[in-house]
């Protein structure tokens, strides 16, 4: 059976790729062991903001006082609110495989593996094989929850993110180890629920690649709602012999021991690169990325690599973008290559986190001479009247040409604020053009302008 594209991997880089394809002409046929849409569908990106969304709700009720409404004997219920979880992701698979059959995909269920000569082999459930050829093989099969080498995860008491979002009850209290965005996702998740939580982080502060004015604000909005989070931390061991687990945690002060029911390993990524041909193909890779080039062809003529497995943000936006400029060089467009400086990364813990571009350390290093500008959500009228005055927006800029450099925000919905900024990049925008663009009133995205305009020197209202 001859195609002219098969995708291995139906994640939203694999299944993004695969309808691009088919838009461009292209005869395409996708492989998926296990359920169309991939991680991000299925057990990551939208499952979990589901969790998420309800821990907002029962967080309004709880504190629906604040707004002059009195609600009594509001209770959660922690099986319902994964059920709704799971049937939200179950939905979005399967406006997946509308997807395929609506742009004449051919999905094929299956482990796959490439070989060389250009042909990709799948065993199904069964164990039957089948083999396939295509004139193009895109390889797009994710990454999984890291497995630390001394915190093996046993599914029960040391989970990792799938079972996280799973557990058939509720903990009264868990260990998060690692600060990154599904560590504070799910530390935010259980504490809104009720659950005691504690974050280990190994680094000396929480979301450690974010802006350091970003990762201190977290950190007190957390302490706030009572999350202890411990940094320049590490686990060393957990004992899971009794009822619950003990956790050996290395601080600068010492060896101190955690109780709790659950540690959850929320310590990355690594890509899934083990058992699908890549070395019998002759598939370079390096520290456990495939190498590719900017249009993701790697180092086997008419064999691409895509999303978590190739370096570079591991992010379905970036696994989707990486999938159509790949499509359309191999239908012979001319795509840009992707900016990977101009990636937006969105956390939505409570108070969400954006950023976009250079952190303030990262632009020093990199020699700009800075002008920045700062905007709290305290002094903004929508933030006041929506309760959440948690926050602000950080702008840099070069100060010598006026260029955007980087965009950092905490609080309440910046993850839907943050486009404007890498639309304002990409169209190399200078901070008087944001200036002079008017924000609507009242908006927390004036908060944008605002900062742009506290970088010049012209800021209103602080």
């Amino acid at each position: 059976m001859n195609y002219d594209l098969i995708v291995l991997g139906s994640g939203p880089g694999g299944y993004v790729a695969a309808i691009r394809a088919s838009q461009l002409g292209l005869k395409t046929a996708i492989i998926e062991r296990e359920s169309l849409g991939g991680i991000c569908l299925n057990w990551g990106c939208i499952p979990t903001k589901a969790l998420l969304k309800s821990a907002q709700v029962f967080e309004y009720i709880n504190h629906a006082s604040d707004y002059g409404i009195k609600v009594a004997g509001a209770e959660a219920d922690f099986a319902a609110v994964i059920k709704r979880s799971r049937g939200i992701a179950d939905g979005m698979s399967k406006g997946v495989q509308f997807l395929m059959k609506k742009n004449k995909i051919e999905v094929i269920m299956g482990t796959g593996k490439v070989k060389p000569g250009n042909k990709v082999e799948v065993k199904d459930a069964d164990g039957a094989s089948k083999e396939y050829t295509a004139t193009n093989i895109i390889v797009a099969t994710g990454g999984r929850s890291r497995e630390l080498p001394n915190l093996k995860q046993d599914g029960k008491k040391v989970i990792g993110y799938r079972q996280a979002m799973v557990l058939p009850e509720q903990p009264k209290s868990i260990v998060v180890i690692g600060s990154g965005a599904i560590g504070v996702e799910f530390a935010y998740f259980y504490a809104t629920m009720g659950t005691k939580v504690t974050i280990v982080e190994f680094m000396d502060t929480v979301v450690p690649v974010e802006d350091e004015d970003v990762s201190k604000q977290l950190l007190r909005s957390f302490k706030k709602v009572g999350i202890d989070v411990m940094v320049s931390s590490s686990v060393e061991s957990i004992d899971t012999s009794g009822t619950g687990c003990k956790v050996q945690v290395k601080t600068a002060s010492g060896m101190q021991t955690l109780e709790c029911d659950i540690v959850l390993s929320a310590a990355g990524v690594v890509s899934n690169i083990e058992n699908i041909g890549l070395e019998e193909t002759g598939i370079k890779t390096e520290k456990g990325k495939v190498v590719v080039d900017e249009f993701y062809n790697t180092s086997v003529r008419g064999y691409y690599a895509i999303g978590d497995i190739v370096s570079g943000q591991s992010l379905a936006h970036v696994a989707s973008a990486e999938g159509i400029i790949c499509v359309e060089k191999i239908a012979g467009h001319k795509p840009e290559p992707l900016d990977y400086n101009n990636i937006p990364g969105c956390t939505y813990c409570s108070p969400e986190i954006a950023s976009v571009g250079y952190t303030e350390k990262a632009a020093k290093a990199a020699g700009y001479e800075l002008k920045i500008g700062k905007f709290p959500f305290s002094a903004s009228g929508k933030a006041s009247a929506s309760g959440a005055k948690d926050g602000f927006v950080k702008l840099i800029f070069d100060a010598k040409y006026g260029e955007l450099l980087g965009a950092h925000m905490i609080g309440n919905n910046v993850t839907e604020m943050i486009a404007e900024i890498v639309v304002a990049r990409k169209l190399e925008t200078t901070g008087h053009e944001i200036i002079k663009s008017i924000h609507p009133h009242p908006t927390m995205s004036e908060a944008i302008m605002e900062a742009a305009a506290d970088a010049y020197g012209e800021v209103i209202h602080l």
